[in-house]
């Protein structure tokens, strides 16, 4: 695994968005929380696919999802007196958290992590 993907990387790729080309190479392999898995699947449904066709066209990234287990769900919590400001969500939380946990770069659309400093790297792909 080279990276962690946020749930508006995924997105990007599932509807064509900015910034997919940046994240294509990254899918197969790459890592995931899911807490991302539910966020992805929620927007999908939101656009009008079925949720078995959604969970069917995540399944083909190949992506590796990580459970949100209590070591991750404290991790996540930690981090909200530092993203507070900046709106992260739970979802986006649990990426941190396991790009941290996993010593792995982030990719994300969310131009508001452009300078967080969480000890990760993050490429914001638009």
């Amino acid at each position: 695994m080279t990276a962690t993907l946020d749930t508006s990387a995924v997105l990007a790729v599932v509807f064509g968005e900015p910034g997919a080309d940046r994240v294509l190479p990254e899918l197969a392999g790459g890592a995931i929380s899911a807490v991302n898995i539910a966020e992805i699947t929620a927007k999908m449904v939101d656009r009008g696919f079925d949720w078995t066709d959604a969970r069917a066209a995540v399944n083909r990234f190949g992506l590796s999802v990580a459970p949100f287990d209590a070591p991750l769900a404290f991790a996540s919590g930690s981090l909200r007196n530092g993203t507070r400001a900046r709106g992260l969500s739970l979802g986006d939380r649990a990426c941190l958290a396991l790009a941290q946990r996993d010593r792995l770069r982030v990719l994300t659309a969310d131009r508001a992590w452009g300078d967080l400093d969480l000890g990760v790297e993050i490429e914001v792909i638009r």
